[in-house]
Formats: C-alpha cells, structure tokens, sequence
C-alpha cells in the first residue's frame, strides 16, 4: 500500500456541548464502529478508533468499497448494521468474532454499512491540511456515484434544519448530531468538532456495585454502581454509573455496606453464591467482549434509588455509562420501571440516509 496518508491514523473526534453551534455545517451522529478506510487498488485497510485494522470482521464491505469508491483515497466514516428501519449496535458487536467462518455467515446474515463523512486523500493528494469544507465537497465528488451498502452522510448549514434532525432522526437510532468547522483543518486525536447528544434521566433501582480496579483489600474504593428498572416485577439489569471522585468512591463503600446483608434471595445472583452473575439473570457474564475482566459484583438488598441521566437505549439497557445526578429517598424501588423512559418519535432510516445535502 501506498498512499499520501498512511495507516494507521487516529480519528479526529469531537467535544461534547449541550447546544448545536452555528457553524455552517452539521451531520447526522452515527451509532457504530469509527472507521477510517485506505484503498489502495484492490488492497483495502479498515482502521478502528483505536487504529487497529477490522479488515477481516466486514469482507462485504471490503467488496462493495472496490466497487464505489476512488482507486486510492483515505475516507473517515463509520460502519454501522443496519435492521429494518433503525441502526442495530448489538448485531453490530456480534460481527467482532474470532472464527472466519462465523465471520462469513454473519456477514451474509447481518451485512453491514458504511457511512463516509470526510475525505483524507485521494490518489496522490493528502487533503488533511485543508478546510474541511473543501474536503467535503471533494468527499462529494469522490462518492457521487455510491450506493447501498456505501453512503455519503447527510449536511445541512441551517441550524433551523439541524435541530429537527437532532430530533427526529433519533427515531432512526441515531444518538445525535456533530457540527463541524468549515474552516478545520483534519486533526487527528484531537477534539475540533462538537457533538450533541440526547440527555434524559431515569431513576433507577441500586442493587449492587463493582471494585474499582484500583481497589485493594485495606483500601476498598467502588467502581460502577449497577442499576436495575422493573419491568412485569422482575428487576433486570440496565446499566452502571460510573463517574465518582476516588474521595466519593471510598466513602460509597462505607455507605453502601448497611444493604450487603440480607441478599441470599437477591434477583442477579445464584443461590449460594453470592456476587456470581448468572447468564439468565444478570447480563454482564465473561464474553468475547469482556476480555477477561473480572465482572463479579456485591449484590446489593435493591432498597436505594437513584436518579442519572443517559443519552438513549441499546435495546433494554443505557448504550453508555448513566451519569450520577443525586439520590432519591423520596422514591420507592418498585416504581422504577421501564415506563418512565422516554420513547423516541418513529422515523425510518431511508429517510435519513435519503436526505438531500442542504448545499
């Protein structure tokens, strides 16, 4: 392979704000695997945020690339699967399998896309040192004749326009829109863009807690809470909050161990074995996706309630760590369902991927 800008490149990220600033320029957020894709004639590189190369996890989308893109270009994106009318991260995860020939049936089964938003080179030119929005009209160009499984992200310069997006394509299983500078030059590592992500709350169930990884035997500090919501009076597992100082997160302990007795019946745990996650109770067992790390927990008598806020849903469960807001001892466990949570409007996904570039 040879090309002006060479594997591996860390991608250029974007910094969380709470309102969509007026740049000129903003896209939809994708839900999937960052990827900055190399084609060099028929050789063709898949490069993951943590500049790993996922070449082998998605041949289909090596072929359809041959197929729809510049002989030899560097084009930033993302690749998401794509079910029915919405974006599907855990068929997405399932794709990363160790087996080729898992790898193979999965790819016939769950086909994935990819979703290109910038352009880094092409042919013999390196385009990181120009505006972007001269490499988005470039990344125009290059993909005008594209299509399924391969797409050109949606833009609009009417901030009127981006706030209904934000709103709507949520529907689609999108987590948001990112606002780019016209002016940016490509910045790899770096935090130039600005995304905008849905933030809700939930108050939900305490039924348990995670080690730090620093934790030790004489200095014990807590790393995750597990939070729990009811749904038919069975309490399932819904996600972690995360975020404490390491002060707070020794004094959690100390105010949490008045809930540890007691738990012998506790809905996550087997019988007689206490802090054992079981496959049918308690997600979170080891995985291909857990990579050794050691999930055991201290069950907690699902007694506390506590109030965080998440972005939007992966299924049944938080698609991010939930963030701490405050306790609630005004609240009674067995409220906390399901319910409460916010359903996104409907929209289907063609709508998005077919949506006119505002020019």
């Amino acid at each position: 392979m040879d090309l002006p800008v060479m594997p591996p490149v860390a991608p250029m990220l974007a910094k969380a704000v709470s309102s969509i600033p007026d740049l000129g320029h903003v896209e939809p957020k994708w839900d999937g695997f960052r990827t900055i894709v190399f084609r060099d004639g028929d050789e063709i590189i898949l490069g993951s945020r943590n500049e790993k190369p996922m070449t082998r996890y998605f041949p289909e989308l090596v072929e359809a690339l041959k197929n729809t893109t510049p002989e030899r270009c560097v084009l930033d994106g993302e690749i998401v699967i794509i079910r029915g009318e919405r974006l599907d991260f855990d068929l997405l995860q399932q794709r990363i399998h160790p087996a080729a020939s898992r790898v193979k049936l999965l790819a016939a089964q769950s086909p994935a896309s990819f979703i290109a938003f910038d352009l880094l080179a092409e042919e013999d030119d390196d385009l990181m040192a120009l505006p972007f929005g001269e490499r988005r009209q470039r990344l125009e160009d290059a993909l005008v004749d594209a299509d399924a499984p391969i797409h050109l992200t949606p833009k609009t310069s009417e901030l009127s326009r981006a706030q209904d997006w934000f709103t709507r394509f949520e529907g689609a299983g999108l987590d948001g829109v990112v606002a780019k500078p016209l002016d940016a030059v490509y910045q790899p590592d770096k935090r130039v863009m600005f995304k905008v992500k849905h933030e809700r709350t939930a108050d939900c169930v305490v039924a348990g807690y995670r080690l730090h990884k620093s934790s030790t035997p004489s200095k014990p500090l807590l790393g995750s809470l597990l939070l729990g919501l009811y749904d038919g009076g069975r309490l399932q597992h819904v996600g972690v909050s995360a975020s404490f100082t390491t002060a707070r997160r020794a004094a959690l302990i100390e105010e949490l161990k008045h809930l540890e007795a007691g738990t012998d019946d506790h809905p996550w745990v087997q019988p007689g074995a206490a802090g054992t996650a079981t496959e049918d109770r308690m997600p979170g067992t080891q995985s291909r996706w857990s990579q050794g790390k050691d999930l055991s927990f201290v069950p907690l008598r699902p007694e506390l309630v506590v109030e965080v806020a998440y972005d939007h849903m992966q299924g049944d469960r938080f698609r991010h760590t939930a963030r701490f807001r405050r306790w609630r001892p005004d609240r009674d466990p067995t409220t906390c369902t399901y319910e409460q949570l916010e359903k996104p409007v409907d929209f289907r996904l063609t709508e998005v991927l077919n949506t006119t570039p505002n020019r």
